[in-house]
């Protein structure tokens, strides 16, 4: 029997390992290393006391207690918010609105990927729902005027993630209900972070397309009064969907679970004016939203299984003790937790990093003085990060499956805008009131 917590630990991470390479579920895998962690130790329980017994008690316990929340509610309906958007006209009509205003920025219409993944990221909430909405518009169009390949996909690349960050965000709903932290806080912590990694991916375009004058066709169309007008349609609405569903959470009108239900409404009520609304789209957007929702839960089911385990174990105090032993600085712990999240991006996916490694990493960064509704930001900049790391970086296989390019192409494309992003995340370590303003001043009015 290993007794001894560090050693378990390590002991508990190569099963878990394991486990998930070998195709298993992610749920399944989690569950399965809690139940070989508690195998494996010397829990000096009393004779009449089976380990069995424990294990099943644990279990039970971990199911009800991680889906018994009213705030987890709003993740299958956020999830359906987006598929209806996805499936409706309403994306294509948000890429025609943006066109005309982005025809006069260096770089033109290679902002439409930024912009309509900024905008798209507010109303659905999922990276791979934007990348996919956004890049199936945006890709043909503009190869077709001319622009270049590389920044196009690079650029969708780095904004599809943005549906992580700007809420809302399922991620964030996710981290809310795990860690305790108020969610309606963390969307509103999540704005100006949000705001920054556009606008510097803006402005790399900007800089690319000023020195490679090739990126941008000599060509460009003009626009007039009236196509400005008409823009302004096509955008009204779904800016007026954006602003009930953020504007009801941010006023205190409603929480995000009312505020998902009013963002379903309102999608399909937009679906119907536009006449792309159908029984068969209504179907499977549900279809597709129980599958996604149901993915979800057992994963938080076994994640919440795992948490069980891992404080059963003293495991997480035992990391804890030896960090701090270790006498590490504050930024040097939280330079060391993003190098590991970067590597478990290579293998895993977001809700997976989110899940599995939060009971054993936030008890870390408390000790070590670091604010949840910080690192909840921070964790989401890791999570976009694992969007766009291989080989498991789903945004990269649902932009190779919308363009037919070779991955390589891809990651070649991706490479300035990940390290833009990185640069995004030394900049709210350096400078937390980023994180820290708006739900300062929100909850202060």
């Amino acid at each position: 029997m290993i007794t001894d917590p560090l050693i378990l630990s390590i002991v508990i991470v190569l099963v878990m390992f394991t486990f998930l390479l070998s195709s298993i579920w992610i749920g399944v895998s989690l569950i399965l290393t809690g139940i070989v962690g508690m195998l494996i130790f010397n829990n000096n329980l009393p004779p009449v006391i089976s380990i069995y017994d424990k294990i099943g008690d644990l279990l039970a316990a971990s199911m009800y207690d991680s889906l018994n929340s009213w705030s987890l509610a709003a993740l299958p309906i956020f999830i359906l918010m987006g598929e209806i958007l996805y499936k409706s006209s309403i994306s294509t009509r948000l890429l025609n609105g943006l066109t005309p205003w982005l025809n006069f920025i260096p770089g033109k219409l290679l902002h439409i990927n930024v912009a309509a993944c900024s905008l798209f990221a507010a109303i659905s909430g999922s990276s791979s729902a934007t990348t996919a909405t956004v890049g199936k518009i945006t890709l043909d169009e503009l190869k077709k005027r001319g622009y270049s390949k590389s920044l196009a996909l690079g650029s969708l690349a780095g904004s599809g993630t943005l549906g992580f960050l700007i809420p809302p965000s399922l991620i964030m709903i996710i981290y809310g209900v795990l860690s305790n932290v108020s969610i309606g806080k963390l969307f509103m912590a999540g704005i100006l972070p949000g705001l920054l990694l556009a606008t510097l991916y803006s402005f790399y375009i900007m800089i690319v397309s000023k020195i490679d004058k090739s990126v941008v066709p000599v060509s460009e169309d003009k626009y007039s009064i009236n196509d400005y007008i008409h823009s302004i349609k096509d955008l009204f609405p779904i800016l007026s969907l954006i602003t009930v569903v953020l504007g009801s959470i941010y006023g205190g009108f409603a929480t995000p679970t009312e505020a998902a239900s009013l963002g379903v409404l309102g999608s399909a009520i937009l679906a119907i004016y536009f006449k792309s609304f159908s029984i068969d789209i209504l179907k499977n957007a549900l279809l597709n939203t129980i599958k996604t929702s149901v993915m979800i839960s057992f994963i938080i089911v076994g994640a919440g299984f795992l948490s069980q385990v891992v404080g059963f174990l003293g495991i997480a105090r035992a990391i804890s003790e030896f960090i701090g032993t270790l006498g590490l600085s504050p930024f040097a712990l939280i330079l060391i937790i993003g190098i590991m999240y970067v590597f478990l991006g290579m293998i895993l996916d977001g809700i997976s990093i989110v899940v599995m490694t939060l009971p054993i990493v936030l008890p870390i960064i408390v000790l070590a003085g670091f604010d949840p509704l910080w690192f909840g930001i921070f964790l989401v900049f890791m999570v976009e990060l694992s969007q766009i790391t291989p080989p498991v970086g789903f945004s990269l296989f649902v932009i190779q499956s919308i363009s037919g390019e070779k991955i390589e192409y891809i990651l070649k494309a991706t490479l300035p805008f990940f390290i833009l992003m990185i640069v995004a995340v030394i900049l709210i370590t350096i400078f937390p009131e980023i994180v820290d303003f708006v739900p300062k001043y929100m909850t202060t009015k």
